[in-house]
């Protein structure tokens, strides 16, 4: 890639609605594109053929292989592309396994637009660093651009114990839940549970829908969006 062209994107992620989202998050980083998007290991290694690409954002969970799978044998066939890796996994032995594997940054789900373009901007940061390190230094601060200091804060007035009770709440309701079952089976306000359940739709993680009653206007119905 010549300089001051756009790092080119794959978004490989099987859940439609998740991969629109990330599709459309890649575009509003200043400095990325997405040149595509693949909803099975195969359907990737296909645009990989015929698209060059600079990064993968790869879900680790396809219907056809898993992530890891998919990294190491685009390693074998040539392809140096790097990966960032989507997942709702936190299991450490598998971070571990996708550092030899081209596999720069993770992003668990469920996760914001800022949360992702910090690690975009962090890649940039140290995909732009290139020729000869003047010491060690220099190294260092290559390395570093791809850690991020700290996990992305909750948009203010959210709290981690909160977000895990009502996502918990929408994972085991198939059929979803309202704002008002959330609020009462979590312990918290109507307004309150909406905007948690907002933020997960707004992160992929959630989808709403109307749900039509007799009388009155509809009521929007939350539901999980299957897990990773």
């Amino acid at each position: 890639m010549s300089a001051g062209e756009p790092i080119r994107v794959l978004v490989v992620e099987d859940d439609p609605v998740a991969a629109d989202a990330h599709v459309l998050y890649v575009g509003r980083v200043p400095g990325f594109v997405a040149v595509g998007r693949a909803g099975t290991g195969a359907a990737a290694r296909r645009a990989l053929e015929r698209t060059p690409v600079d990064l993968l954002l790869l879900d680790l969970h396809l219907p056809d292989v898993h992530g890891l799978q998919l990294a190491r044998s685009l390693r074998a066939a040539g392809h140096q592309a790097d990966v960032i890796a989507v997942t709702s996994a936190r299991d450490l032995a598998v971070v571990r396994e996708g550092v030899s594997l081209g596999v720069v940054q993770y992003v668990l789900k469920p996760f914001t637009f800022a949360t992702l373009r910090d690690r975009l901007l962090r890649y940039a940061e140290y995909y732009a660093a290139a020729g000869e390190a003047s010491g060690q230094d220099e190294v260092d601060r290559a390395l570093a651009a791809l850690r991020a200091p700290a996990p992305a804060a909750l948009p203010k007035g959210l709290s981690a114990p909160t977000l895990e009770r009502v996502t918990g709440v929408l994972r085991e309701t198939p059929d979803g839940r309202t704002a008002a079952e959330v609020a009462e089976e979590v312990g918290i306000s109507r307004i309150t549970a909406r905007r948690y359940l907002e933020y997960l739709v707004d992160a992929a993680r959630a989808a709403r829908r109307p749900q039509y009653g007799q009388v009155g206007r509809p009521e929007l119905r939350y539901h999980w969006l299957r897990e990773r």
